[in-house]
């Protein structure tokens, strides 16, 4: 969506000119766009949409109407004849070489003259880049601020020498770019956004589109829970049993195309909201200050995965998306717990090291099989990490960058099969019904 806005964005006055748009999806995203509703992202972001605005509903009314007149308002404006089946190409044949989710864009005139041509990269949790970027190697300025950090290392060693905690450095950086009250609002927002999106799949019943005819099964799990809990009849597994059902509401959402935070991918976006609502619903003495240091955390882990190795299914399979998402949970719930950071550190370490070697096999290209019962166990092997983490000392054999690296070439040597193109594993040994 984001990659699709940006190109007709950027037409700018020659906007006015084009008289057709086609979109060509290369590498996983021609495998698996259609259960990931890749093609639906781009007509929205053809058509101007934001997916942090974006009304659903909206959303599906637009698309249908597309597929009905064969007419699409590039930037809601401007009108033009859109064919899905003939301006919307998912090329299995066509090479993607610097990065396996690859959209080209083209924009012609009436006469079939070009007038842009781009090829855009979608490069995991959300972020896009042209393919010249990528290529070049040149990455952007970073921004000038109090405590940068590019590792984890990094990290324990500012802590040490200013006494502030990971979320402190992350704190202090933020708001060297914005206001402390803008930055309350935006942590108060997303977290907002997260519980809301966990309650919406708790309310939710019914089948998932797509062909696997896959039942929500949140609403029904945690009514059976609610039920045991009135009978006082509680068992030990009853609070990582609702850990589980937060996760699969928030994915069964996804799959349904509902809002979620990318936290660090859409298909493992589960992890991190499930482990959040059980330290704000289940933690004696849990604050808003512990929610927000949570994602603070969390996300400092996330970027050194993404700047480090990467958060793309496609590029390194799913321990790149629920294993970081697990470390971002691990390392997140130990400082909203009052972890020491070499402690919140080995959280998130213990949370990559059991998925290294995750294959990204959706089944049908679905983000449904094994992806939704996938989150539920991301977010209970985070809790798990942060309460070992916090019962040691923060002494431990392997770093986080050590794991981060590992998780890298992991994926470097993972068959292309096994990331997110349905070729492989589970996508090809589920047995049609």
């Amino acid at each position: 969506m984001r990659a699709a806005r940006a190109f007709v964005a950027g037409l700018g006055p020659e906007l006015e000119r084009v008289a057709r748009v086609r979109a060509v999806l290369l590498g996983s995203l021609a495998f698996t766009g259609r259960g990931h509703a890749t093609d639906k992202a781009v007509l929205l972001g053809f058509s101007g949409a934001e997916p942090d605005s974006v009304d659903p509903d909206e959303a599906d009314r637009l698309i249908a109407e597309v597929g009905d007149t064969h007419r699409l308002l590039l930037m809601g404006t401007h009108g033009i004849a859109f064919d899905p089946a003939r301006d919307l190409v998912f090329d299995r044949e066509g090479a993607a070489p610097r990065h396996p989710n690859t959209l080209a864009f083209l924009a012609l005139d009436g006469d079939g003259q070009a007038v842009a041509a781009e090829r855009w990269c979608s490069i995991g949790g959300g972020f896009v880049a042209r393919e010249e970027a990528l290529e070049s190697g040149v990455e952007a300025p970073s921004p000038v601020v109090p405590h940068p950090f590019r590792s984890g290392r990094d990290l324990l060693e500012i802590g040490a020498r200013t006494g502030l905690s990971i979320a402190g450095i992350v704190r202090a950086n933020e708001v060297s770019m914005r206001s402390g009250a803008a930055l309350e609002a935006h942590l108060r927002r997303v977290t907002e956004a997260m519980m809301a999106c966990i309650d919406r799949g708790l309310a939710a019943d019914g089948c998932l589109p797509g062909g696997l005819k896959v039942r929500r099964r949140a609403a029904g799990l945690a009514s059976r829970l609610r039920q045991d809990r009135l009978r006082n009849t509680p068992t030990p597994t009853d609070t990582m049993d609702a850990v589980s059902v937060y996760a699969i509401a928030v994915n069964e959402e996804n799959a349904a195309g509902g809002r979620v935070v990318t936290a660090p991918t859409n298909g493992a976006a589960g992890v991190v909201p499930a482990v959040l609502r059980y330290y704000r619903d289940m933690v004696a003495g849990a604050t808003e200050a512990g929610m927000h240091d949570f994602l603070l955390t969390a996300g400092a882990i996330g970027g050194l995965f993404k700047l480090n190795a990467s958060i793309s299914g496609a590029e390194v399979g799913c321990q790149g998306e629920v294993g970081v998402a697990s470390a971002m949970a691990a390392g997140g719930l130990a400082a909203a717990l009052g972890g020491s950071n070499a402690q919140i550190e080995n959280a998130a370490e213990i949370g990559m090291e059991h998925h290294l070697g995750m294959t990204c096999d959706p089944v049908g290209g679905l983000v449904q099989i094994p992806c939704i019962e996938r989150n539920a166990f991301g977010a209970v092997k985070a809790i798990t990490a942060a309460s070992l983490a916090l019962r040691g000392d923060g002494v431990h054999h392997v770093s986080l960058d050590q794991v981060i690296a590992t998780m890298r070439q992991t994926g470097a040597d993972m068959q292309s099969k096994y990331k997110e193109t349905s070729l492989g594993g589970l996508a090809v040994n589920f047995p049609e019904c």
